[in-house]
């Protein structure tokens, strides 16, 4: 999903259900295993399969900046949520759940908590500890909920505290609303009333808070449906729903503010919130287009499953967050609601055909 920092529940129709809807492009990007009779594996398993293969020493992601490698949390974060979201690759998970915990990983990404503390991020975490399972209230040392909770402004604005200046936004407000909203206590009112109000006129979600112009962004729209329908706002989820689905490109996708082109990230999280709230019409596009971006037999074997950012062909640059968020909606789980409870451990894998024999 979008980046949190600098670079930084309604209904949903499972996987299974999505793949029968649609069963010519189910089949065409998952052929039955060939050995055996083991089920057709849905868009979606086979996205986060791909996904855990790509783990650098099996439990991070890294991005790689002027020729550095750095470790990049985020995008581990995203993956953890997208094992969960597709049922498939709990060990791969599990992994990448350590890794995050590791203290030189946790403050990291969280800062040291005094001086440096980062809420986008911290929402974030929470939610994958959430959907794992895990002790929130000491992971990695950290008293997640407490932390975020700290971060949080009289006026109901969850903020950084950092000596860099304040980069929260819509993402991470929308995060923090989710998160704590599966916390013992809830999300606290003044938080849901301030991301309630940045709403804009026409429906939409601005990313920044505070703009002279109030424009409306897809991917923050589609979080803060999320968070406003779990906390209760139903009127105003309902209202972002209906700016998607009229912003939604003629090929079922969805472009990033801005743009005209779809791409697998906004339209992962579009078609996750549009699903999550009944719009199953335009949900359902979006998820065609979805499976259309995935990368079926016919690719390079080392790319099966895989979800390319947009039409131009799949880019390993940034085919791992592409993947990652496109599993948010060909899963439709929301995120309120999403667990790794009950996930396959292994990472599944495209059964092609072999090629004929001539």
């Amino acid at each position: 999903m979008p980046a949190v920092r600098r670079s930084l529940g309604p209904l949903a129709i499972p996987a299974l259900a999505l793949a029968t809807l649609f069963p010519a492009a189910a089949t065409a990007h998952a052929a039955p295993a060939a050995a055996t009779s083991s089920p057709t594996v849905r868009p979606d398993a086979a996205a986060g399969g791909w996904l855990a293969r790509q783990l650098v020493d099996g439990d991070h992601f890294e991005s790689v900046f002027n020729g550095t490698a750095y470790p990049d949390q985020g995008l581990t974060i995203d993956a953890v949520l997208a094992f969960a979201a597709s049922h498939s690759s709990d060990e791969a998970a599990a992994k990448a759940t350590a890794w995050l915990a590791k203290p030189e990983v946790i403050g990291g990404y969280l800062g040291d908590g005094t001086t440096e503390a980062y809420a986008g991020a911290t929402a974030k975490l929470l939610l994958a500890v959430e959907v794992r399972g895990g002790n929130a209230a000491s992971f990695g040392g950290v008293d997640l909920p407490a932390r975020l909770r700290s971060l949080q402004t009289a006026e109901g604005r969850f903020s950084d505290r950092s000596q860099w200046g304040d980069y929260s936004n819509a993402f991470g407000q929308s995060l923090a609303l989710i998160a704590l909203h599966r916390t013992p206590g809830d999300a606290p009112a003044a938080a849901v009333d301030y991301l309630a109000n940045s709403q804009c006129a026409d429906g939409g979600f601005p990313v920044s808070f505070g703009q002279a112009t109030c424009t409306g962004d897809p991917d923050a729209t589609a979080l803060a449906v999320q968070a406003l329908a779990a906390t209760g706002r139903t009127a105003k989820a309902n209202g972002g729903l209906g700016w998607l689905a009229a912003h939604q490109n003629a090929d079922g996708g969805f472009a990033a503010a801005g743009a005209t082109t779809s791409n697998a990230n906004t339209t992962g999280l579009a078609t996750q919130a549009l699903l999550a709230g009944g719009r199953f019409g335009a949900g359902l596009k979006g998820w065609s287009r979805l499976v259309k971006f995935q990368q079926g037999c016919s690719a390079d074997p080392a790319v099966r499953g895989a979800v390319a950012y947009d039409a131009s062909g799949f880019n390993a640059g940034n085919g791992a967050r592409a993947t990652a968020q496109a599993v948010l909606g060909l899963a439709g789980t929301p995120l309120a609601t999403l667990s790794a409870a009950g996930a396959r451990p292994d990472a599944p894998t495209l059964a092609c055909p072999a090629p004929a024999a001539y």
